[in-house]
């Protein structure tokens, strides 16, 4: 499960199958994450991330509005605010409300980034209507890939904004990787704020991602219902359980679901067998040390300029310089 939006948009129609079947053939067995977004995936990640176990989006919205007078104290206005997977402005407004002298916005510009195009236009409107003196350029694309931004940002300072621990769902080469290109692409002299969850006791991880109302397992399992809908899949979900585990080795959270007995599954004219307690592994949530992401920073080109947690540790923002 992302630690705060969905991720980069899935195939539709008859690629989820080959994707699906893809995972469901290797060994061990996998689906990717980006299947469990269906509407009612969505609706579910959303009802998430307002639990009292899933600590991760209120610690980070607390932190961001107590820091962010000092995130923009260097930044020179007009300037930029560049968002790498803007599911909706909430984490942006808290540096959006910042000004400077004379009560002057510092950010005059927002770019959002991501593949959810009418997601992206109808936060534009929103923000048309709430800040009027705030021009908006949209950007449709995988940020995972390389991103073309608007002209428009040449000769302003430029903050990339990255919240909600999404960086946690790469794996330590892959987020080395993005940090490289998204240097790349806001140039020499910019900032980057990124949002990381802190490694922490399992007690407390764990409930975060298999909460005790059981929307996180609802979750999960939507993801086998979706399966049978678009994938010509008969998966019965009386037969697969959620298991969220600590891998301590590789610091991460794994969803995974569990084969309750021997059984084959059936999707899109292929028999998939599974033994009794045999499992699909569906996500990663990597949580990293304070020094380890400074590290993955460092390889990427960014000079780690400084960090931020909250009173209890749970959570971190770093700021990077270019």
């Amino acid at each position: 499960m992302p630690d705060d939006r969905p991720p980069p948009a899935e195939p539709n129609g008859a690629g989820i199958a080959e994707v699906a079947l893809q995972g469901l053939l290797a060994r061990p067995k996998t689906l990717p994450p980006t299947l469990f977004y269906d509407e009612e995936g969505c609706r579910l990640f959303y009802q998430i991330t307002g639990l009292p176990e899933y600590y991760l989006t209120r610690t980070e919205l607390a932190l961001l509005r107590e820091v962010a007078p000092q995130v923009v104290a260097t930044a020179r206005a007009p300037a930029a605010l560049i968002e790498y997977g803007a599911s909706s402005e909430a984490k942006a407004a808290a540096l959006l409300d910042q000004t400077g002298a004379n009560e002057a916005a510092i950010f005059t510009l927002y770019v959002p980034i991501d593949v959810a195009g009418a997601a992206l236009l109808a936060m534009a409107d929103r923000l048309a209507e709430a800040r009027p003196g705030l021009a908006v350029l949209p950007v449709v694309a995988d940020f995972l890939q390389p991103v073309r931004l608007p002209p428009a940002l040449d000769r302003m300072d430029q903050l990339g904004f990255f919240p909600g621990s999404t960086i946690g769902n790469l794996d330590p080469a892959q987020a080395r990787r993005f940090l490289a290109q998204a240097r790349g692409t806001l140039g020499e002299g910019a900032r980057m704020l990124v949002g990381v969850d802190l490694r922490k006791d399992a007690a407390l991880l764990i409930p975060a991602y298999d909460d005790a109302a059981g929307v996180t397992a609802a979750f999960n399992l939507n993801i086998l219902r979706r399966l049978n809908r678009e994938a010509h899949a008969d998966f019965d979900l009386r037969d697969f359980a959620h298991r969220a585990v600590w891998n301590d080795a590789e610091g991460r959270i794994e969803m995974h679901l569990v084969s309750l007995r021997p059984q084959a599954v059936h999707l899109n004219g292929h028999a998939i067998r599974f033994a009794r307690g045999e499992t699909i592994h569906t996500e990663n949530s990597y949580k990293h040390t304070a020094g380890g992401f400074r590290a993955i920073a460092s390889a990427a080109g960014w000079r780690p300029e400084r960090m931020w947690t909250d009173e209890g540790r749970l959570f971190s923002l770093h700021l990077l310089g270019g």
